[in-house]
């Protein structure tokens, strides 16, 4: 990111706020100073998407089995809950936390290390917080926009939040004995993989239908972040679960 940053002072890929009242207006709304760099970035990701990444989307799909590709998504969200956890714990949110932390204990138990969601079969559904959403919740300005190749949109907040969420998983901890590090590889490779399997069709639309693919996700992609922190700000469950009333 730093890398990208120092790229984007230079003025081939840096916007100057415009003059006109109006181009200023969307200059702000987009939110995206360094769109000829994103724009780069973007390019970048599309084109390894479409030279390698969608065709082992499609060899993936076409070769794994539809409960194989399920387990293997229940372990990514398993493994991803103590970051889930500390964000909910961050936003003062003790509902969201309690679920995440017995969704970790159940299915790290019952679920065997996370091969199997348990937990939301017995009332404990999987939701999504991450610490750039928690900054979000404590008035934490986003910065500008970013795309990241193979992290996607973010900006400096949630950039930051990404790199605590790695830092709160877990499984990146694992020592280099027992075969668990060659587990490591074989967790984040395959999640990303599985990930972007899940995303085929979607994207391959939003090329077809979409005039401008890029400015489509930029503007998709901050109008979600926003309604996932306002959801979270504006939840004030009860303590104890829906099942316990």
């Amino acid at each position: 990111m730093l890398a990208l940053l120092t790229l984007g002072a230079c003025g081939s890929l840096h916007n100057p706020p415009p003059t006109d009242p109006d181009d200023l207006a969307d200059y702000k709304a987009a939110n995206d100073p360094y769109e000829p760099l994103n724009r780069k970035m973007y390019n970048v990701q599309m084109w390894a998407y479409h030279v390698a990444l969608r065709p082992v989307a499609k060899a993936w799909v076409w070769a794994v089995p539809k409960p194989v590709r399920h387990t293997i998504s229940n372990i990514n969200e398993t493994w991803r809950e103590p970051a889930v956890f500390f964000s909910d714990v961050g936003a003062g949110k003790p509902r969201r936390a309690g679920d995440s932390f017995m969704r970790f204990t159940i299915n790290m138990s019952a679920g065997v290390a996370g091969f199997f969601d348990v937990a939301s079969l017995v009332g404990y559904k999987q939701h999504e917080t991450d610490p750039g959403m928690t900054m979000g919740t404590w008035g934490v300005p986003s910065g500008p926009y970013l795309f990241i190749p193979f992290v996607g949109p973010s900006n400096f907040r949630d950039g930051a939040g990404y790199a605590l969420g790695q830092a709160l998983t877990p499984i990146n901890y694992v020592p280099r004995g027992y075969g668990l590090l060659t587990f490591n590889w074989a967790y984040n490779i395959l999640g990303t993989v599985d990930g972007f399997a899940n995303s085929v069709d979607q994207i391959d639309h939003l090329e077809q239908d979409s005039l401008d693919p890029y400015s489509y996700v930029r503007s998709a992609w901050q109008q979600n972040r926003q309604s996932q922190i306002d959801a979270m700000q504006n939840d004030h469950r009860a303590t104890t679960p829906d099942w316990y009333n």
